[in-house]
């Protein structure tokens, strides 16, 4: 009789344990080190809609000539919200034109955000159906691509990128895709 009482303790400290290495592991940042497949090969052609723009779309063709770093982002993302300000540092450097990647948001939103937050952007696509992330390969925002001047993916970053991200790993990168140029 004893035992019985102490079965669904037992069972809910199990469960807590998963939980909780559940919960450790959804942190662990090697997630955001996620190797891309796209790394070293042509980005996914598209034509997308601009935000700032009705009616105007614009194709990854008409983006190469110069290095673009492709930005997803959504007002809907709160991560999205923590990196604006690091971006933004970065755009203003102008060191490499920052292409914001609007995701399965709505233009009201969108438009508001910006408004907001402020906008670091050369120029913002919208992916309103999520389709074209599809051949990006993104399942989530915030997420950074580096596009070279031919129009192939050189760097990935899945998550918010800070000033240590960009330093330490984004500038190496865009350096060597600079001297290719």
């Amino acid at each position: 009789m004893n035992k019985s009482r102490w079965l669904p303790l037992a069972v809910f400290a199990a469960l807590a344990v998963l939980l909780a290495a559940g919960v450790w592991l959804s942190r662990n940042p090697d997630r955001e080190a996620l190797p891309s497949p796209l790394i070293g090969k042509p980005a996914p052609a598209f034509s997308l809609p601009v935000l700032h723009e009705a009616g105007r779309l614009v194709s990854s063709e008409q983006l190469r000539g110069s290095p673009y770093l492709l930005n997803v982002w959504g007002s809907w993302c709160p991560a999205c919200r923590d990196e604006h300000p690091v971006l933004t540092r970065f755009a203003e450097t102008k060191r490499v034109r920052v292409i914001g990647f609007n995701w399965k948001d709505e233009h009201p939103d969108a438009l508001r955000w910006l408004e907001q937050y402020g906008n670091p952007y050369w120029l913002v696509l919208t992916d309103y159906e999520g389709k074209v992330a599809i051949d990006w390969g993104i399942y989530g925002a915030p997420e950074t691509f580096l596009v070279d001047a031919r129009g192939v993916v050189r760097w990935k970053h899945v998550g918010p990128m800070s000033e240590a991200t960009i330093r330490d790993e984004l500038l190496p990168v865009l350096a060597e895709v600079e001297k290719t140029r």
